[in-house]
């Protein structure tokens, strides 16, 4: 194992310390196993000799030295066996639950750059790999690696001239395991890549499969998934491949030590000073050592596997978390927001997205941002709950610089409806409370009842206990929506987004919508950003955007007196809902 790899290994191990007593039973077992096992040959030694020299005493000794060598293999096995399965499942747990609670405080910007299905795939089989290194690769190291040293032991005792010879072939056993392991790692690694490969395009499809239905894309899928399964098939395959010559290798390196050592053995002036108990026990311990060897040197695969998954996952849990140096803990805001000179870009090497806007709203003032596609409206809303961090320029809430305030108490300072709905596969009283235990159930109701999901809610099977399914499957667009800004004024909070919060609406809804949001927004500080303008039509203030910038800003009727580029976005709607 590399220098990396041994680092890896240790910091893999220090989630067995909090288990140091399961882990101590364990070796406890794997110590009663090995000399258990080991005995066997000195039973060899004990029967031959005892043929040979009979007496009453022998025929007590041996049915009762059997009974007892085979029922501490029992309690070894036990032990061992139960006790490493408990703290390898703990340490899988916990390490699986660091990396999602850890993925859970990343930067935007990390999840601009990962797909999910690659992040799935570390949560649930790195995880998995690192288990093979962490229970069935450490219980036959330990298991085993006892068994060898107590056989060695016994070799050494018996016969350690002998056994000096036997244990010249470890250099070269040594050198076949060096090059296997560094193999095994670099295809571990593929094979862990490709798996996140195939979870991300199972995922893409099976989640988006009414676009694949309806462009009749079902058999370029089906090639797509083809190609990564091969991959990890192929890759799978080199790792098969080396596993199944190393192994023969081994062993065969073992097996001509072994017919050296027996020769050797047969020369008459050795055998003058053993008995033929002594000889037997010394070949038959010499020979028991080969199935513990050969197992050695076939985990060796789990263990390599097992750090190349730990090396993908630490390198997440490495990964900085957002940055969160507030230390002011706001109580409820009154929403004053001024950008000052608010510059943006995605990345280092990217253009601005957005450049130098300056914008004030005034708390309880309702603000709409309108704009062609890309023209940066989404992004700059995204800057207020800190989903990212302006390159350049400030962001103050009453007064205070948001980086200023502690992560968790601004976000809950704000309430974010946006175009892509996302309900959970739950309730839809807990979907409205989402984040809340045991909410109050006539808060709930009154919440769909100010977004007008009242009335669909009654209708449903188990009303407010409904499952809405995945991401709301069993529901409308209309209904999501609506549901999303329930659970928008369920959460009161003194700042609202709308970012094209009643796209998914028919006419009807959007108007029941548009009263809602009236009652809603009084007395909070409301961003909207609206394709339809005929929905923003009563905000105290409008915000034309172009290309990153502030182009516009006014009221609707001064605006469409102004004929600028907000009077021309509202003429060609206009004429487009005329045709």
């Amino acid at each position: 194992m590399t220098d990396s790899g041994w680092a890896i290994y240790k910091r893999l191990l220090t989630y067995v310390k909090p288990h140091w007593r399961a882990f101590a039973l364990a070796v406890v077992g794997f110590t009663i196993y090995a000399a258990s096992s080991t005995a066997l040959a000195e039973l060899m030694k004990r029967l031959i000799d005892g043929i040979q020299n009979p007496d009453a005493a022998f025929r007590i000794f041996l049915p009762l030295f059997v009974v007892i060598m085979f029922s501490a293999r029992g309690l070894g096995t036990f032990l061992s066996t139960y006790f490493m399965a408990y703290v390898g499942r703990y340490v899988v747990h916990t390490l699986r639950c660091d990396v999602f609670a850890h993925m859970m405080h990343l930067p935007g910007v990390f999840f601009d750059h990962h797909s999910s299905g690659h992040l799935v795939s570390r949560v649930t089989y790195h995880v998995e790999q690192v288990a093979g290194a962490a229970t069935k690769s450490v219980t036959i190291l330990l298991r085993e690696g006892l068994f060898v040293i107590g056989l060695l032991g016994y070799l050494l005792w018996t016969n350690w001239l002998l056994t000096l010879l036997f244990l010249t072939v470890t250099p070269l056993i040594a050198l076949v395991v060096s090059y296997v392991s560094k193999r095994f790692r670099r295809i571990s690694k593929r094979i862990q890549h490709s798996m996140g490969d195939v979870t991300h395009v199972a995922s893409e499809a099976l989640s988006g499969h009414r676009v694949v239905r309806t462009h009749g894309a079902e058999g370029y899928e089906m090639q797509r998934f083809a190609r990564v399964s091969e991959e990890n098939r192929r890759q799978s395959m080199k790792e098969a491949m080396t596993k199944a010559i190393s192994s023969p290798i081994i062993l065969m390196l073992v097996a001509i030590s072994m017919a050296v050592l027996v020769w050797l053995a047969m020369a008459p002036a050795l055998l003058e000073d053993m008995t033929p108990g002594e000889f037997v026990a010394f070949i038959t311990a010499a020979a028991l050592m080969i199935k513990p060897v050969r197992q050695l040197t076939e985990i060796n695969s789990e263990i390599q596997k097992g750090i190349a998954a730990a090396t993908e996952l630490f390198g997440l849990l490495d990964e900085p978390a957002e940055r969160d140096d507030g230390k002011v803990a706001p109580q409820r805001l009154q929403g004053e927001v001024v950008l000052n000179n608010v510059h943006f870009r995605y990345a280092h090497e990217q253009p601005n997205v957005l450049h130098g806007i300056n914008l004030r709203v005034a708390a309880g003032e309702m603000v709409a941002v309108v704009g062609r596609s890309g023209s940066g409206k989404s992004t700059l809303v995204s800057l207020l709950p800190r989903f990212y961090s302006p390159t350049e320029g400030t962001i103050t809430i009453d007064g205070t610089d948001i980086r200023d305030y502690q992560l968790k108490p601004l976000r809950q300072q704000i309430a974010l409806v946006s175009q892509q709905v996302t309900l959970f596969n739950t309730t839809i009283a807990d979907n409205i409370a989402y984040g809340v235990d045991n909410a109050d159930p006539q808060a709930i109701k009154a919440a769909a009842q100010a977004a007008y999901a009242h009335e669909f809610v009654e209708k449903l099977p188990d009303g407010y206990q409904t499952l809405v399914g995945d991401n709301g499957v069993m529901l409308s667009g209309g209904q999501r929506q609506r549901l999303a800004i329930a659970r928008a004024i369920f959460k009161d909070a003194p700042i609202l987004i709308l970012d094209e919060a009643t796209s998914a609406l028919d006419t009807e809804s959007e108007r029941y919508i548009q009263r809602a949001l009236e009652t809603v927004c009084k007395g909070r500080t409301t961003l909207v950003i609206a394709h339809r303008l005929s929905t923003i039509e009563r905000a105290d203030r409008i915000v034309v955007m172009e290309q990153g910038r502030i182009i516009e800003e006014g009221n609707h009727a001064a605006l469409l007196e102004y004929e600028g580029a907000y009077a021309a976005l509202h003429q060609l709607q206009f004429q487009e809902e005329r045709v």
